[in-house]
């Protein structure tokens, strides 16, 4: 039989919004606010309000919505150290009949949070994982920033120490997609840096700072001009969303260039982008895997030559 489909002049029955119907047995990971606690669903109340269990990434932190909504349901702790021991716990009750949710401390479960191993659990044991969305900094930031949405790539947090986050960096340097990063307000600063270093100081970019909350700020700019406006403050705080432009294709290839080039076109290539001769000097050392004192001997005498 054909599914029939809604009316968009008619409003939606308590059955084809759930309301009233009972939760049928499952892990429901259940998206919570981000900041702002209106941006909490009413499906997400309700699922919150009638499963067995919650397990939550801080239950400290969950209490406090449970108790703004008048929410009284147990919880249970589920976060990155106890995870894997927790989920067999969980995972028996759900096999016995249980409806848990999962929840982290803000957003959506399992997506640079908590949850993806229970998740994974519950699909290989057969029981089913059921969506409850909501809040998300990704999303958010993504549909405001005013870059490309058509394609986007989200990569979570770089790594913390900078040759690691360099060379992560550097893998993604001619991804055409809008890149979404997650980053910690005590080390963005140095992830700015580092980014300028390896896409250059004019590539565009967002960085989107406390959404929906109090101070929610978006700025926007080049590279150099959020490293120059952060730089400038005696602090940074709150939760980080850094979007950077996707590679544009009409430029020169970023990837390696002083491969098959001379030092001159590779010298080039990254002045174009915005470099100053040092930084440039350093990334065409990268590129051919020598010492910068090497390329700078190079360089002086190619100078020399032209005189």
């Amino acid at each position: 039989m054909a599914r029939s489909v809604h009316d968009a002049n008619e409003p939606f029955s308590a059955t084809e919004t759930g309301a009233g119907k009972p939760l049928v047995p499952g892990l429901y990971i259940v998206a919570t606010p981000i900041g702002n606690l209106e941006d909490i669903t009413l499906r997400a109340l309700r699922v919150l309000r009638s499963v067995e269990r919650i397990a939550c990434e801080d239950t400290r932190q969950t209490q406090k919505l449970l108790s703004h909504f008048g929410i009284h349901t147990p919880t249970v702790s589920c976060h990155a150290h106890n995870e894997r021991q927790r989920a067999e716990e969980l995972i028996a009750e759900l096999r016995g009949g249980s409806r848990i949710a999962m929840v982290s401390d803000a957003g959506m479960p399992g997506v640079s949070d908590p949850g993806a191993h229970l998740v994974a659990q519950a699909v290989a044991a057969g029981i089913p994982v059921i969506p409850v969305p909501g809040a998300s900094a990704v999303i958010s930031a993504l549909a405001v920033s005013g870059l490309n949405t058509g394609s986007f790539l989200f990569v979570g947090f770089p790594p913390p120490r900078t040759g690691e986050r360099r060379s992560f960096f550097e893998t993604l340097r001619s991804e055409r997609a809008t890149l979404i990063f997650y980053e910690a307000p005590h080390r963005v600063l140095e992830s700015l840096r580092d980014a300028i270093e390896v896409f250059g100081p004019g590539r565009q970019a967002v960085l989107a700072r406390e959404i929906t909350k109090l101070h929610e700020e978006f700025l926007r700019g080049t590279l150099k001009e959020l490293e120059a406006s952060c730089a400038s403050r005696d602090s940074l705080r709150g939760e980080m969303t850094l979007l950077l432009a996707g590679a544009d294709p009409a430029q020169p290839a970023a990837t390696n260039a002083a491969e098959g080039s001379t030092l001159r076109q590779a010298m080039a290539v990254y002045l174009a982008q915005g470099l100053d001769e040092q930084a440039a000097l350093k990334r065409v050392a990268r590129d051919r895997g020598v010492s910068k004192s090497e390329v700078y001997r190079e360089w002086q005498r190619e100078q020399g030559r032209r005189k």
